[in-house]
């Protein structure tokens, strides 16, 4: 018997060859099933081989304990640096205790192979001893796969404790596959549609492949009491689907892993660019682009979905964790078309669903009260699509469903329910273009046919919410004449983009002119969804000026022209920001945004003002001087010339405490406040205006490994500086106690003071930055405008977000003499879009100082 460390060295060498030729063939192939069932094979004969060699060198007799596979190893599914996992399980406590070192030294053995292992090892009858919080290692067991020990302990494991354990358990077992499923698909934000999908984890990804194929197997071993055929989980036109998916997910999760040379399933761009190039999964497919190669992703992820899904409705256990917040009176329901069962809908008379109106109050009913389809009555539409496409019914009857579902509280669940059964582009074929389609903008995370339903769902989604900003947005809604013209707007708004990225708009409003035409709107209406699609970007592009501006506020007023459409272009704005991704809409953005609304609401009766004086006749500032009625000339002094912006960013007390900072400025003449709020840090600084001052901060910030979110310059007319600092804190420095929160205003005002080196630490933090993987290299986009402000240049700056951006930019600014007046700092996903107002000699910037400028800023941004 050769020895542990020959045979580990010859097994290596053979896994190493074997390896290799598997890795070539798969490229030369693509065929993932293939390299999975050669790979497990080969994995099988290597563990066999060495738990031969050293449960014979312990002496012992193998009949009393079963080595089997489990998870991807157990279903023969062993991606190329998946985990190999193991179970051992012994019919007794004392032949467990005699295997524990053979079993420790398979482990070892196996690492020293070049393969990870997971081994778990137990008794069975301790090991079936059910308990919730180890659910997930009875669902291990359903995919069990004899690899040696005890056969007949191995047959009564699989054939009758798993079965007995299953079907016992199985309310809890499912309760707890919904519970990971929910979870896991809140992480993703509960869609397929993702830009850059995780083809493991995401939903309809490879893991909800698992869990379907879990659900089915539960569901048959508890009608059957036996383990179910594999063939048989599924109906046949749900198997092909499933079997099509899993050749996909596949090859392309092998792809991903060679590429990645680890576990790492994230389809970023670069790497669709890659698999579409090679048809990774398509080889008999016309996919010849990415955003081609992708669609045939969705459509895998979406029957993945779609079925996972249906098991999951199906199952009362899982029903009982989905449906258990539905209020009582929404299962009551019922008709002679329709009956609801915990609030799912089915058909009386599903002979009856080739009439288009019976479709209609199908999805009426979910619009007006939140019923879902069952799965029956999703296979019934489903059957009947091809009746339904040939009888087509007119656009304008289509729009009177439109127009009475669309105001309603769930609109957005029927127009998403009829966009999974592919109804929505039936009657809606302008929305073909956009099904589906990805594309690339470092700001977004969705599909363009994903963002829109979501934007719609955030619309509708203000009436429920109880957050105070969404409260405020809802109040408009409220006031609108006709909601159903904002709702069909935002359907319409990005259907341009499958014609073209450049200048969407014009194309979208080209289709949506004909949409409208054939649904039959009157002329007014039509106008109206026009226009909301034509400037749905202004109030975004607003809040990157100044918006306390007057000529920024002047200019929105009369573009828009009336309180009824600027209502509907903020709610527009509001879904449309919160739908490109989970954090696309700030706190700070959604504040400035309502005060956008505020100011040019108020324009409307001309009540806006440019600069503070501080001696006007105001609310805000009567109410300053009644608070510190002491203080007279002084106080007075502080808030002469602030820009209006300051009164409205920032609330009464905050404005106290900087006059109390500014009046200590005799006794230190850098005055900091640091202070935490739910989402971010916020750092003031009051001094007196010098050189090189906020980027001084920016870059101290920088250093201390904080990444700027918002930033705020404010200057008066003394030359008092207010400047305030939103950021987040990368490495929790200051989560940790209060000391830290004293270190780090000593570091930044003695950078400030001139007593420590700004460029040694940011060098020092800067070469320990690593640029994180997947970023679009983004050319930077430099504008200027002379227009929008009575005293100040505007330069807009759009590029890659990166450590020390802000400091770059405004050392740029100081090289060249500029002055800061408002900063306006926004981050987009992996996009910078920060915009200031600058003067230089108290002036606007001359078209010579703009381009020496701009060269300054391209020379500073392309620093490494």
């Amino acid at each position: 018997m050769p020895t542990q460390s020959t045979l580990v060295s010859e097994l290596r060498e053979r896994f190493d060859a074997e390896s290799s030729r598997f890795k070539e063939e798969f490229e030369a192939s693509k065929d993932g099933l293939k390299y999975l069932r050669e790979r497990s094979a080969l994995v099988d004969a290597i563990a066999i081989r060495l738990w031969a060699q050293f449960a014979a060198s312990a002496g012992q007799e193998t009949s009393h304990i079963v080595f089997a596979a489990v998870g991807d190893f157990g279903r023969q599914t062993l991606f190329p640096y998946s985990e190999v996992d193991l179970i051992f399980l012994a019919d007794s406590g004392e032949a467990a205790g005699k295997f524990n070192d053979a079993i420790h030294r398979l482990s070892q053995g196996m690492s020293e192979i070049g393969l990870k292992c997971n081994a778990t090892a137990g008794v069975v009858p301790e090991f079936l001893q059910f308990d919730s919080d180890r659910a997930e290692a009875i669902l291990s067991l359903l995919d069990c796969r004899f690899l040696d020990g005890g056969q007949e302990l191995f047959s009564n494991l699989r054939n009758r404790l798993i079965p007995e354990i299953v079907i016992r358990e199985s309310p809890a077992l499912v309760e707890r596959l919904a519970e990971l499923t929910r979870n896991s698909h809140r992480k993703f934000a509960n869609t397929v549609f993702h830009l850059e999908p995780n083809v493991k984890d995401g939903p309809g990804g490879f893991q909800d492949y698992v869990t379907a194929r879990w659900l089915a197997a539960i569901s048959a071993m508890e009608e059957h009491h036996a383990w179910p055929d594999p063939a048989a989980y599924f109906s046949p036109a749900n198997q092909t689907a499933m079997d099509s998916a899993l050749a996909f997910f596949a090859s392309v999760r092998c792809f991903l892993h060679f590429r990645n040379k680890r576990d790492h399933n994230l389809l970023a761009w670069d790497a669709q660019n890659d698999a579409a190039a090679q048809k990774v999964g398509a080889q008999n497919t016309d996919a010849g682009t990415a955003t081609d190669w992708m669609r045939i992703y969705f459509s895998h992820a979406r029957a993945v979905d779609h079925i996972s899904g249906q098991l999951l409705e199906e199952m009362p256990a899982a029903q009982s964790l989905f449906y258990r917040q539905l209020e009582t009176w929404r299962t009551g329901f019922s008709d002679e078309d329709f009956s609801v069962v915990d609030g799912l809908i089915f058909f009386q008379k599903p002979e009856n669903l080739s009439d288009p109106h019976l479709f209609f109050r199908a999805f009426r009913l979910i619009g007006h009260r939140g019923f879902k389809l069952s799965p029956a009555a999703e296979h019934q539409m489903e059957l009947a699509r091809p009746r339904l496409a040939a009888s087509l019914p007119s656009g304008a009857d289509f729009w009177r469903f439109l127009d009475d579902v669309l105001p309603e509280l769930h609109a957005a669940d029927a127009l998403r329910a009829m966009h999974s059964l592919h109804l929505l582009t039936l009657f809606l074929p302008e929305l073909q273009g956009i099904e589906a389609l990805a594309v690339r903008q470092a700001s977004h995370r969705f599909t363009v046919d994903e963002h829109t339903l979501q934007a719609i769902e955030n619309l509708h989604g203000l009436r429920q919410s109880k957050s105070k900003w969404d409260e405020r947005y809802a109040g408009i809604l409220g006031e609108l004449d006709q909601p159903e013209l904002l709702n069909l707007a935002i359907l319409l708004h990005d259907t341009g983009k499958a014609v073209t990225l450049l200048e969407p708009i014009p194309a979208s409003l080209e289709i949506a002119g004909k949409c409208l035409e054939r649904l039959g709107l009157p002329t007014a209406d039509r106008e109206t969804v026009l226009f909301l699609i034509q400037h749905h970007q202004d109030l975004g592009a607003g809040l990157r000026r100044d918006i306390f501006d007057p000529r920024t506020v002047a200019q929105f007023a009369e573009s828009i022209g009336s309180p009824e459409l600027l209502k509907m272009l903020c709610l527009f704005t509001y879904a449309d920001l919160k739908a490109v991704n989970p954090e696309a809409l700030t706190p700070w953005k959604a504040e400035d945004l309502w005060q956008l609304y505020i100011g040019t609401a108020n324009y409307f009766n001309r009540s806006v003002d440019e600069r503070v004086h501080g001696d006007a006749n105001e609310e805000v500032l009567n109410h300053l001087r009644s608070l510190a009625a002491a203080t007279g000339e002084k106080l007075k002094t502080f808030l002469e010339g602030l820009p209006r912006r300051y009164l409205r960013t920032h609330p009464v007390d905050e404005i106290l405490r900087h006059f109390e900072m500014a009046g200590r400025l005799g006794q230190d003449p850098v005055q900091l406040a640091l202070k935490r709020t739910r989402h971010w840090y916020e750092l003031t600084v009051v001094t007196k205006d010098r050189p090189r001052l906020f980027s001084t901060v920016a870059g101290a910030l920088a250093a201390c490994g904080m990444n700027i979110g918002k930033a705020g310059a404010f200057s008066n007319a003394g030359g008092t500086v207010v400047d305030t600092f939103s950021f987040t804190d990368r490495y929790r420095t200051l989560e940790m106690n209060l000391p830290a929160w004293e270190r780090f205003k000593t570091t930044v005002h003695d950078v400030l003071s001139g007593k420590r080196d700004l460029k040694r630490m940011l060098r020092e933090r800067l070469e320990v930055e690593k640029e994180e993987p997947g970023k679009i290299a983004a050319t930077p986009q430099i504008q200027f405008d002379n227009e929008c402000s009575a005293h100040s240049t505007l330069i807009e700056i759009v590029t890659q977000d990166q450590p020390g951006l802000l400091y770059r930019i405004s050392s740029a600014f100081a090289q060249q003499e500029c002055n800061i007046d408002i900063a306006l700092i926004d981050t987009e996903g992996q996009t910078a879009i920060d915009v200031f107002y600058l003067t230089s000699s108290s002036g606007k910037l001359t078209p010579e100082q703009q381009e020496r400028l701009r060269q300054s800023l391209l020379e500073k941004l392309a620093e490494k």
